[in-house]
């Protein structure tokens, strides 16, 4: 019975140090290892392409040795080109060398990171990988005529499920990445907009030569904008009017945040983000939360989610909103009518007690927001003290739950000797 209770144990204690370190993997480590694909590393690293990879799980890097990279380079392209071209070479799903010559039906098609930018059109940012007989496997971009012209070599790394990287004769020719890419400052952000489903906001952007020029200003250095669609900003136009000159600018520099976001980013990176608008007291930040695959941006007044990707370039990504995100700063939550209370409770309460008073305090500060909670308010209330105790409340519970799994750590230990 000890046995077998030692035994359960050791698989529980086992599964943890799996969980602890399951997600655990490093591009620039793993290539390091192997002096032959140094360039690629690199490339990789200079194109900010490793940390996106570092993010992921359940992928495949296909790799260029130091030649392959060499016959990339003599192109000339631009450093935006080439991160274009890379990201083509990494897939996301697992292809360990097991798994390539077990292809159903010979032959598997696989989104890439090029793919999950926004900017290849179509199917241009899938890869064909086959499998030929005589255990041959071949690579092609999906927009290259079906031709398959890069083989692969040898597995390099393989964190089963997790990464796996192998090698491939050479780089994968597409029409679409290798095409000359213009670097941040030569993008037309409102255009890339107004081509997607955001024409009424980037409009309203444009006619904002002060706003319009922040953004200008950030996209050497970083930028990440939240447009919202056409229809929800169209009918929020009306109240955009009754704004003043300033508020009104920093109304449209809410919706832009000062530093690259890719969407991994926004998915582990929760919590309060600044944006354009941020100065000092004015706030204008937002929270970002995720639940799965899902993004929203809150803020007191109202919630938004994160609908689709039209640019993921570093330094720039815009994203599409479903609703018009309002900031506390210009905006007051309408409140929720309270529910009258019981009549048992009605009886016992006494009057005008400072119990009751606090009461109607806290349920007006934290009221729920309503779709129709979009007024424009001079001096909103502002009620930090919400704010951080929140926090302290969310790090006293990932405290408390860190101190749980290091105390259980140790109870099994103990049990196990």
């Amino acid at each position: 019975m000890m046995g077998q209770r030692q035994h359960v144990l050791l698989l529980i204690f086992s599964a943890f140090l799996l969980f602890q370190t399951s997600n655990a993997h490093n591009i620039t480590r793993l290539l390091a290892k192997h002096p032959s694909l140094s360039t690629f590393n690199h490339y990789l690293t200079l194109t900010h392409l490793a940390p996106e990879i570092n993010r992921r799980t359940t992928i495949t890097v296909l790799a260029l040795d130091n030649a392959a990279m060499s016959s990339l380079l003599d192109k000339n392209p631009s450093i935006y080109t080439i991160k274009n071209i890379l990201s083509l070479h990494v897939l996301l799903d697992y292809f360990g060398a097991k798994k390539l010559h077990q292809i159903r039906n010979g032959t598997a098609l696989a989104a890439t990171m090029f793919q999950a930018t926004g900017v290849a059109p179509g199917v241009s940012g899938f890869v064909n990988i086959t499998d030929f007989k005589g255990g041959k496997v071949g690579f092609g971009a999906e927009d290259n005529g079906g031709s398959l012209n890069s083989f692969f070599v040898k597995s390099v790394e393989e964190l089963p499920y997790n990464i796996s990287v192998i090698q491939i004769s050479k780089a994968l020719p597409s029409v679409v990445a290798e095409a000359p890419t213009p670097g941040p400052s030569e993008l037309n952000i409102t255009g890339i907009m107004s081509a997607h489903g955001c024409k009424v906001f980037a409009d309203t952007l444009l006619a904002n030569p002060e706003a319009m020029g922040t953004y200008e200003d950030n996209v050497n250095g970083g930028l990440t904008v939240f447009c919202p669609m056409d229809y929800p900003f169209k009918a929020f136009l009306p109240k955009y009017k009754n704004l003043t000159a300033s508020k009104k600018a920093s109304f449209l520099e809410f919706f832009g945040v000062p530093v690259y976001q890719s969407l991994s980013m926004l998915k582990s990176n929760n919590g309060l983000m600044n944006t354009l608008a941020t100065d000092g007291a004015s706030k204008f930040d937002f929270t970002v939360q995720n639940e799965g695959e899902e993004v929203t941006l809150k803020t007191r007044v109202n919630t938004a989610k994160i609908t689709g990707t039209l640019i993921d370039e570093q330094p720039v990504a815009i994203y599409t909103i479903d609703k018009v995100l309002l900031p506390k700063e210009l905006f007051k939550a309408a409140l929720s009518p309270a529910p009258a209370p019981a009549p048992e409770e009605a009886a016992d309460a006494p009057k005008g007690s400072k119990s009751k008073t606090k009461s109607k305090s806290k349920t007006k500060s934290k009221a729920a927001p309503t779709p129709d909670s979009d007024s424009p308010a001079e001096s909103p209330d502002d009620d930090p003290a919400d704010q951080v105790a929140d926090d302290d409340n969310a790090a006293m519970c990932f405290g408390a739950e860190r101190l749980a799994v290091v105390g259980l750590s140790f109870l099994l230990v103990f049990f196990l000797l």
